[in-house]
């Protein structure tokens, strides 16, 4: 009974809580404030990593969850940035996750926020629906019909989730499904497995064809098993646990029969969290063991990069870069110099810092469309500093950064050619020239007509 009547009347269940010896970690020394998006927006102490800690600890003491408590918590974008900046290594990425696990189970949502992440998780982590909005979404973009749509004011009037989608909408290439084995190049380094993907595979396939052709050419056989699903991340940042596990068990299933060395990742949040499987699973009696043993294997692009050594020969790609440091990749994989050592590799390649790089850009999963208001905020503050660094072109390692990046820069009348770091790569290894990857064939050239690699 006493148990019974813990759950009805404090905020947390008892099913896996924020736990007190992580909390305790917390001194509450504020080097977390500067790194922290929305306290750097807003000021407000609730909306800053110790600031949920503490409401995560009276929680646990017994305060009801309401509204306005889960309201701080839901505007926490996960960037992780607070781990990073943590002198005392505060595991906050373990304790809003279990957080928000139990605000997904226990705080009632009105029906239209219940209608409207029902569409996002109905939609996202399904790449078979995202294909099928391919065509349609071309038309829509290369018909005149989105101006049109956009000048009307139309978008005004809608729910600001839904209008979140129309801004965020990718441009589309064509579809370039990669083969389920790619033979490497030269003698056989290793046997990977490749994610392909959600959105990346539906949206960004160029990514995924050019991430296979840089494995092949490093000596890399690649396996990209149809059968695989979605990864979780999105469900497990959101706190929707059964999914998410549902979705890691799939992954496994599916990667365990490829037999592979490692699990190859080009996609920041998705890697962040196929590394965490064996604490998603940790109570599977099943899969815990597996699940360890499969996080064990995951590896950014660039991870296995720079462990295998490059053999394939760079050629010159007479360009400026501004690399973006994706949060899921810097701070959650704390992966920074892997990246930035694969560019610097590139003949000819100049390779520019943006400032406020830890700041997160405000894509942070679905975040920018749950949370559309401070993720404009965030987006508008990092398109200026992307802009003012002068690069012919940006890169980063996830596509919802560059989706979130390419919609800042257009609100602000600009534009500018996207890569993720596999393009550049493989245009070097390829010889290609940077109007491939949409740069004018200018020198120093701070803006281009669009990226036949990865649209801008």
């Amino acid at each position: 009974m006493a148990a019974e009547r813990r759950e009805r009347q404090e905020a947390f269940d008892l099913h896996h809580p924020p736990e007190q010896e992580l909390i305790d970690d917390c001194v509450h020394c504020g080097f977390c404030l500067p790194t922290c998006p929305t306290y750097v927006l807003w000021g407000e102490e609730m909306d800053s990593p110790r600031g949920r800690i503490y409401l995560m600890e009276i929680g646990l003491q017994g305060e009801p969850l309401n509204r306005e408590m889960a309201t701080h918590f839901d505007r926490c974008l996960g960037c992780m940035a607070c781990v990073t900046s943590c002198p005392s290594g505060v595991q906050y990425n373990k304790l809003i996750e279990a957080t928000r696990q139990q605000v997904e189970r226990r705080h009632p949502r009105s029906r239209g926020e219940r209608a409207f992440r029902a569409l996002v998780f109905g939609l996202f982590p399904h790449p078979g629906r995202l294909r099928l909005l391919r065509a349609p979404l071309r038309l829509y973009r290369r018909s005149g019909l989105q101006r049109l749509v956009r000048g009307s004011g139309l978008l005004r009037r809608l729910p600001q989730g839904v209008a979140a989608m129309e801004r965020l909408l990718p441009d589309l290439g064509p579809a370039a499904p990669v083969p389920e084995v790619t033979p490497a190049s030269g003698t056989t380094r290793r046997r990977v497995g490749m994610l392909t993907g959600c959105i990346q595979r539906a949206f960004f396939p160029q990514v995924n064809a050019a991430t296979v052709r840089v494995l092949a050419a490093e000596g890399c056989e690649v396996a990209a098993p149809r059968q695989q699903r979605c990864c979780g991340a999105l469900s497990m940042h959101a706190g929707r646990e059964a999914e998410a596990q549902a979705f890691a068990r799939s992954m496994i299933d599916v990667f365990e029969r490829a037999e592979v060395d490692d699990v190859v990742v080009n996609i920041a949040g998705c890697g962040s969290s196929m590394k965490e499987y064996g604490h998603l699973l940790r109570d599977d009696p099943v899969y815990a063991e597996r699940a360890a043993a499969f996080a064990a294997k995951v590896r950014d692009l660039s991870e296995l990069l720079a462990e295998l050594g490059p053999v394939a020969e760079r050629r010159p790609l007479g360009l400026s870069v501004a690399y973006h440091d994706a949060c899921h990749l810097a701070h959650a994989q704390g992966v920074r110099a892997q990246p930035r050592q694969s560019l610097a590799a590139v003949p000819g390649l100049e390779l520019r810092e943006i400032d406020e790089a830890e700041i997160c850009c405000g894509s942070a999963g679905v975040y920018n469309l749950l949370e559309p208001e401070p993720a404009i905020q965030l987006g508008e503050r990092k398109a200026a500093n992307v802009l003012a660094t002068g690069a012919d072109l940006l890169v980063t390692s996830n596509p919802g950064c560059m989706l979130q990046i390419r919609a800042s820069l257009e609100a602000r009348g600009a534009r500018m050619p996207m890569a993720h770091v596999a393009e550049v790569i493989d245009a070097s290894i390829r010889g290609l020239e940077p109007s491939a990857l949409g740069v004018a064939e200018r020198p120093g050239a701070t803006a281009g007509s669009g990226s036949a690699a990865t649209p801008a």
